[in-house]
């Protein structure tokens, strides 16, 4: 990548809320599989279960729900009690219609810098760039829905 190029903002946003109208359009509810271990989550800690929790984002569930480039925010009721929640969006591991379990796991950001053409040397035969190990295979995420 050349320098002049500007970075790209995160893809994550923009698939959470394609997803959520996806969802929601089909008229399913759309749940999110967050890591609630992460800095800057804001949940009731009654509601995490092994780091982990689901939260439903019906517009029927929640109170003024945005979804914007850093967070995901809204207001809902956990055992009676209104509560305000805050996610950021690095946070949200999945989207899925509770109903049928689709949706997606969401993809990691590429970072700046580590994209397949910003080095201005080329690649190995095998992809890997110059004087530097392979890196491991990625993990496939897996999603698990939990009823």
């Amino acid at each position: 990548m050349t320098e002049d190029v500007p970075p790209m903002t995160s893809h994550r946003p923009y698939l959470l809320r394609a997803l959520a109208e996806w969802i929601a359009d089909n008229d399913m509810t759309p749940h999110l599989l967050v890591d609630a271990t992460q800095p800057g989550v804001q949940v009731p800690s009654s509601a995490v279960k092994e780091g982990r929790v689901v939260l439903n984002i019906a517009q029927r569930a929640v109170a003024h729900l945005v979804i914007d480039n850093l967070t995901v925010s809204f207001s809902a009721r956990f055992g009676g009690v209104s509560y305000p929640v805050n996610v950021p969006i690095s946070a949200v591991l999945a989207i899925y219609a509770r109903e049928t379990g689709q949706g997606m796991a969401l993809p990691e950001d590429i970072a700046a810098g580590q994209g397949p053409h910003d080095d201005d040397e080329p690649p190995s035969p095998d992809g890997a760039a110059p004087d530097e190990p392979t890196p491991p295979p990625a993990k496939r995420p897996h999603l698990r829905v939990v009823k």
